[in-house]
C-alpha cells in the first residue's frame, strides 16, 4: 500500500472491518433524518423557530446520553450496550417512518422522537469512542480514526444530497424506513463482536453463552455495587479529564480551533455580502458549505501521509495552528476561489486534527475510564461549535463577517502557542509502541 494512500491496515481486523463496512453503509443511507426533521418541521409549522427547537432539543439529549453512556461503557459489556443504542435508534426510525406515513401533525410527537433520536446517537458515539481502541491496536488508532472520519463526512456530503433529490420522489416517510433499514447492517455487525467486558473480567475460555452471560453478570453485579452513584461516576470522569494535562491540552487545543476558528454561522452573510451570492442562499453559498467537507475527505484518502507517524501531539497543535492560518486567509480573501481554496485547506487540517485528538484520548485512557473520559469529551466538544456560533454571530454584527473570521482565525493560532507553551508534554507525546 503506498504511503500516499488511503490507510487501510485496520481493515486486516475482522471485527474492525464489519463495524466499518456496515457504518459506511450507514453513513449515507441513514443520513437521511439530518434533511428530513428539520423538512418536515418547517413543512408543519413554517416557523424556523421550531427547526431551531429541534436542534436545541436534540443537543440536550446528546448532552445527557454522553455522559449516562460513558458511566455505562465503563460499567457493562460495552458489545450490549452498542447493540441496545443501535437497536434503539432504528426503532426511533421506524416510529418517525410511522408518524409521517400515518400524516401525523404534531410537533410535540416529532420533538419527542428528535430526543430519543439524540439519546440513542449521542449513547452510539460515546460508546463507539470507547469501543474501537479495544478492537485496534495503539498504533492503528490514528488509521482507525481516519477511516471512521472518511466514512462519517462521506455521509455528511452524499446524504443530505441524496435526500434534497428523493424527498419529492418518495417522500419523508420512505427515507425514515431506509434510515433505519441502513442501521440494521450496523446491528448486524455489532451483533458479531466478542463481548466486551469492563475492567478486568475476560470472556470465559469455553466461550459457551451461559458462561459468557454468567461473566457478563458477575462483571456488571461488581462494578455496580462499587459504583452506585451514577453522578459519582459522571463527575469521576471530569475530574480524571481535568487532572490530566495532556488531556487538557488536547482538549484546550480542540476547543480553541472550534470556537475561535469555526465560522459556519458567517458563511450565508459571507456568500451574499462579500461574493456577491443571491440573499436566501444559491451557488456561492453552497459551495462554501461544500469546500470544507471536500478537504476533509481528500485529506482522509491521502491518510497513509501521517497516520503512522508517533508524534500525534506535535502533529495534532501543528495541525490546529494551520487551521488557524486558513481561517485567517478565509477572512482576508477578496475572491471566492481563494476562499473556497482556504476552506478546503482547513478541511484537511482539520481531518488531521481529529485524527490525532482521538487517537491520544483513546490511547493516553485507561480502559476502565475510557467510556467515561470520552462522554466527557463529548459534552465539551459539542458545545465547542455551538458557542462558536453565538460568539461569531455577536461579534459579526459589530465588525462584519471578514474581520471577525480573520481575527478569529489569528486567535486559534496564539491560543494553540500560548497552550503549547504551558502545557509541552503534549508538543512531545509521541503513541506508545507495540509488537506489530
Amino acid at each position: 500500500m503506498g504511503t500516499y494512500t488511503l490507510d487501510r491496515r485496520p481493515l486486516a481486523i475482522p471485527a474492525y472491518r464489519r463495524l466499518w463496512v456496515a457504518s459506511a453503509t450507514c453513513a449515507v443511507g441513514g443520513s437521511f433524518s439530518v434533511v428530513t426533521v428539520p423538512t418536515q418541521l418547517f413543512t408543519l409549522t413554517g416557523s424556523s423557530a421550531a427547526v431551531g427547537a429541534a436542534a436545541a432539543v436534540s443537543f440536550g439529549a446528546l448532552v445527557v446520553a454522553s455522559l449516562w453512556a460513558g458511566t455505562l461503557a465503563d460499567l457493562m459489556d460495552r458489545r450490549r450496550l452498542l447493540l441496545a443504542a443501535h437497536c434503539g435508534l432504528a426503532l426511533t426510525y421506524a416510529m418517525l417512518w410511522a408518524q409521517a406515513s400515518l400524516g401525523s401533525r404534531s410537533v410535540a410527537v416529532l420533538l419527542a422522537l428528535v430526543a430519543c433520536q439524540g439519546l440513542t446517537f449521542g449513547a452510539i458515539m460515546v460508546t463507539m469512542g470507547a469501543t474501537v481502541p479495544r478492537l485496534v491496536p495503539v498504533d492503528l488508532l490514528p488509521a482507525a480514526n481516519g477511516l471512521s472520519s472518511l466514512v462519517r463526512y462521506t455521509g455528511s456530503i452524499m446524504g443530505p444530497i441524496l435526500a434534497g433529490l428523493l424527498i419529492p420522489v418518495v417522500g419523508l416517510g420512505t427515507l425514515y424506513l431506509l434510515d433505519a433499514v441502513a442501521l440494521l447492517t450496523v446491528v448486524w455487525a455489532v451483533a458479531k463482536l466478542p463481548p466486551i467486558l469492563p475492567g478486568p473480567y475476560p470472556v470465559p475460555r469455553d466461550g459457551s453463552p451461559d458462561a459468557i452471560s454468567k461473566a457478563l453478570s458477575d462483571a456488571a453485579a461488581a462494578q455496580y455495587e462499587r459504583h452506585r452513584s451514577a453522578l459519582g461516576q459522571v463527575l469521576t470522569g471530569f475530574r480524571c479529564l481535568l487532572t490530566n494535562r495532556v488531556l487538557v491540552a488536547v482538549l484546550a487545543v480542540d476547543l480553541a480551533a472550534m470556537v475561535f476558528g469555526m465560522p459556519v454561522a458567517l458563511l450565508p452573510e459571507l456568500a451574499q455580502r462579500t461574493y456577491g451570492g443571491p440573499a436566501g442562499g444559491g451557488l456561492e453559498l453552497g459551495l462554501l458549505y461544500a469546500a470544507y467537507p471536500a478537504g476533509v475527505f481528500a485529506a482522509g484518502l491521502m491518510s497513509g501521509t501521517f497516520t503512522r507517524a508517533r508524534r500525534h501531539g506535535a502533529l495534532m497543535a501543528s495541525a490546529a495552528a494551520a487551521w488557524g492560518g486558513t481561517v485567517v486567509i478565509l477572512g482576508l480573501a477578496p475572491r471566492l476561489w481563494l476562499a473556497l481554496a482556504a476552506l478546503m485547506l482547513g478541511g484537511a487540517a482539520n481531518f488531521v486534527l481529529s485524527t490525532f485528538r482521538n487517537a491520544i484520548s483513546q490511547a493516553y485512557t485507561d480502559d476502565a475510564m475510557r467510556g467515561r473520559i470520552q462522554g466527557a469529551l463529548t459534552v465539551v466538544l459539542l458545545g465547542g461549535p455551538q458557542l462558536a456560533n453565538l460568539l461569531h454571530g455577536m461579534a459579526a454584527e459589530v465588525y462584519g463577517p471578514q474581520v471577525t473570521i480573520g481575527i478569529g482565525g489569528l486567535l486559534t493560532v496564539i491560543t494553540v502557542a500560548m497552550i503549547v507553551r504551558m502545557a509541552p508534554q503534549l508538543w512531545h507525546y509521541a503513541a506508545p509502541r507495540t509488537d506489530r
